[in-house]
């Protein structure tokens, strides 16, 4: 091998991103990197160096003299051949008689110019600071990739929590929790919605004579037929042992209502199949607006959902009631004694 074959080679392997010049200022050789950055121009050998790269610093050199004279100065170029990548170099005259060798470095980000032209720790010197450099991106990527499974299984959990904490783990319904949530952020919005308070009747019946295991058939069956029979955009939520709250949003009518209640009523009036027996219950509704400008609190519109709740009752049940003012005083005597006080007269009532 001869010598000038041997001082190429311990280039290539010292400073992998370099090209040797001849008198002339043709590119008689490129380093392994560097002809990474010309993949689909032609090949650098035998092209002159100048009409490769433009020298934008120092200014006006236009030939082999020009670029002697500026040996062991700090150059700034750029390739002429998209991407056009910016540069950095330091020029020597070479151990072989007549020529010049132009180490070459990125004057771009090194995490760019990785990614922009496939290099990896290989295409560097083995005591560049780049190949550290990229040691810490590649971890500090690794890390930031795994932060980011991690808060992404953080938020899945805090999510799952949150469903959980709002969900009544019998039916699969909003939990009460979950209704007064719902309730006071409608009330804040001021939006119009209306309240439908849901009692099943004779249900304590079937806890008593066929067991709590049929109690609780009972109610998720009765819980599916309440989410089929509304929207979407409505909430259904289980408040107590059979009680239900169902809020339904933008509520115009009460033609609209009772025609979602008379559905409910009549679908739970069908008995209920539980291991060869069958499960007699029925409902009754108390219904209440909330109209956009007046001046309810989430307290006071239950209330008003439970007179009319009550109306239905000493109606007969299995039907549905819409709250007028003056039910309260005709309801008051049918209320349990340590109750009373909800149904006190407001003053609102009177509007």
């Amino acid at each position: 091998m001869k010598a000038s074959d041997n001082f190429l080679s311990m280039l290539d392997t010292l400073c992998p991103m370099h090209v040797v010049l001849n008198s002339t200022g043709h590119i008689v050789h490129a380093g392994p990197t560097t002809q990474k950055l010309h993949p689909n121009g032609p090949s650098l050998i035998g092209q002159r160096f100048l009409e490769v790269f433009v020298l934008k610093r120092p200014r006006a050199v236009a030939s082999v003299a020009d670029l002697l004279n500026v040996s062991g100065m700090k150059l700034h170029l750029q390739m002429r051949d998209p991407p056009m990548t910016e540069l950095k170099g330091v020029l020597v005259p070479s151990l072989c008689e007549g020529q010049i060798v132009v180490n070459l470095s990125f004057g771009i980000s090194i995490v760019d110019a990785v990614g922009e032209f496939g290099l990896n720790c290989g295409d560097f010197a083995h005591t560049d600071l780049t190949i550290e450099m990229l040691y810490l991106v590649e971890a500090k990527s690794a890390a930031m990739e795994a932060s980011r499974k991690m808060n992404l299984r953080l938020q899945g959990a805090k999510i799952a929590a949150e469903e959980q904490a709002f969900t009544d783990t019998l039916t699969g319904l909003k939990n009460r929790r979950a209704m007064d949530h719902f309730l006071e952020r409608y009330i804040e919005e001021d939006r119009s919605f209306a309240l439908m308070q849901i009692d099943l009747d004779f249900f304590k019946a079937v806890n008593d004579t066929k067991g709590h295991a049929a109690g609780d058939h009972v109610l998720q069956v009765v819980s599916r037929i309440m989410v089929d029979e509304t929207r979407e955009t409505d909430t259904v939520a289980r408040v107590g042992g059979d009680e239900f709250i169902i809020l339904l949003p933008s509520a115009q009518s009460e033609a609209s209502l009772s025609s979602i209640g008379g559905r409910i009523i009549s679908k739970l009036e069908v008995p209920i199949l539980y291991q060869g027996e069958h499960c007699q219950i029925s409902a009754s509704i108390g219904t209440a607006f909330f109209e956009s400008g007046c001046e309810l609190t989430a307290d006071q519109l239950v209330s008003n959902a439970d007179v009319a709740l009550y109306a239905s009752k000493d109606a007969g049940r299995a039907r549905q009631t819409f709250f007028n003012p003056k039910l309260r005083h005709s309801v008051t005597q049918l209320v349990p004694q340590n109750r009373k006080e909800d149904f006190a007269p407001d003053v609102r009532d009177a509007s």
